[in-house]
């Protein structure tokens, strides 16, 4: 077939008198060199080489061309820089910054294609004697140790006190993956994933079927994350936080047998309501429209350490920029992309687009503190420092990126460059 479409000039309208033609004969060339950042920010921290650190290799190892920590690293760094399918790393694996970032022993080489990551995602929790291609496991609570870790080697200094963030929302499926259920709240077949948080830490990503109440897992995964805290800051006074979908006796119990704080949102009722009529009549009185919305809130806090309007609007309502940092999962890293068979592949899949958050919350806590990008969202951090066109030439001693030179944010690139040395 003529290739003569893509080899050929390609005329446009012209411009201030001049033609505008374009042609497919830039060399090699890249759209994401902003992401040399990413690679420093793992240097820095070896999030990667800990993640990897948790698959087991039953590969013959003579017949690997792509080790387990390329593929993991190939498949996290994707993800971060927006290419959210398997399908994407048949173009990708050619790019040689994607060699580069993966740290692979051949920059020539391509990397791996879609079939080698597939089989990697597919992979059962124990590889059977007569198991093909699907010869790398994950061990899941090695994983999820790594995002404890991983939030305390982010605290040089140990903090006197923390807030630990329990949220549940809808991860929608279109197929017949295993744990599908349709939801009655959201109104759709989904999966129910459980987010713990602390800060801008993700401490906890749990893929669930969604026929359960929400708070289901909390009390097996809270005590975990909270022991392995513990084991190193001993003294750390701890929080809950969340809404009335885990206000439940049992998760309360085991925080006041444990010594953790909670706030828990509270889900009003008639005998609720009946408590407080005096108050409402008095806020219907100061509103002026007669109507009402009250908010229940159940602590373990004493009222002489806090007052009610500041529990509320002061601590409970804070939990709001958590919630944004879990819109980033769906909305900026993919962590829908749950179209799997099995539940523990979609488990592996979150897996990744939760390494790949972390990867760019460090990016943001190290490099771009101080900066008008301290607090941006994954997207902007994308399109702003990451999607950034070079050009790759790749000597015997040197790999050169000549970065666009019209890139408007070349001074904050180079600022988060000169920051590296405080990393």
């Amino acid at each position: 077939m003529s290739t003569g479409c893509t080899t050929g000039a390609l005329p446009f309208q012209g411009a201030a008198g001049h033609e505008v033609v374009a042609r497919f004969y830039g060399g090699t060339l890249t759209s994401d060199g902003g992401a040399v950042l990413l690679r420093a920010v793992d240097r820095a921290t070896n999030l990667l080489g800990q993640f990897a650190a948790c698959f087991t290799d039953h590969r013959d190892p003579t017949r690997v061309t792509h080790s387990v920590a390329a593929l993991v690293r190939q498949r996290v760094y994707g993800l971060a820089l927006g290419y959210e399918d398997l399908n994407d790393h048949d173009a990708i694996r050619h790019d040689p910054l994607m060699a580069v970032l993966a740290e692979s022993a051949d920059l020539a080489a391509p990397g791996a294609g879609k079939s080698t990551l597939n089989r990697l995602e597919l992979t059962g929790a124990t590889v059977g004697t007569d198991a093909r291609y699907k010869k790398i496991t994950v061990d899941h609570d090695a994983v999820d140790r790594l995002f404890v870790d991983v939030f305390v080697q982010a605290h040089p200094t140990p903090p006197t006190a923390i807030i630990l963030d329990l949220d549940a929302t809808d991860d929608p499926i279109h197929g017949a993956q295993e744990g599908r259920f349709f939801h009655g709240y959201y109104g759709h077949y989904c999966y129910l994933p459980l987010y713990i948080v602390g800060g801008e830490h993700l401490l906890c990503a749990r893929l669930r079927p969604s026929d359960r109440d929400a708070s289901a897992g909390a009390l097996e995964e809270v005590p975990r994350i909270v022991a392995q805290l513990r084991a190193v800051w001993p003294e750390m006074a701890i929080t809950l936080r969340t809404d009335s979908g885990f206000c439940r006796d049992a998760l309360m119990t085991w925080c006041e047998t444990h010594a953790v704080d909670y706030v828990f949102g509270l889900a009003k009722n008639a005998r609720l309501i009946a408590l407080i009529t005096d108050e409402l009549a008095d806020a219907a009185t100061a509103d002026g429209d007669g109507t009402s919305n009250p908010r229940f809130v159940v602590t373990s806090r004493a009222i002489a350490d806090v007052d009610a309007r500041t529990l509320y609007e002061a601590v409970y309502c804070a939990r709001g920029e958590m919630e944004n940092r879990i819109k980033e999962q769906p909305l900026m890293l993919f962590a829908d992309r749950t179209s799997a068979a099995k539940l523990r592949a979609n488990q592996l899949r979150l897996y990744f687009s939760s390494v790949a958050y972390l990867l760019l919350a460090a990016l943001r806590r190290l490099g771009l503190a101080g900066t008008a990008l301290a607090k941006a969202q994954c997207t902007t951090i994308r399109l702003t420092l990451l999607k950034i066109g070079a050009r790759i030439r790749v000597t015997v001693r040197k790999v050169w990126l000549a970065l666009a030179s019209g890139c408007p944010h070349a001074a904050l690139f180079a600022q988060v460059h000169a920051n590296r040395q405080r990393w």
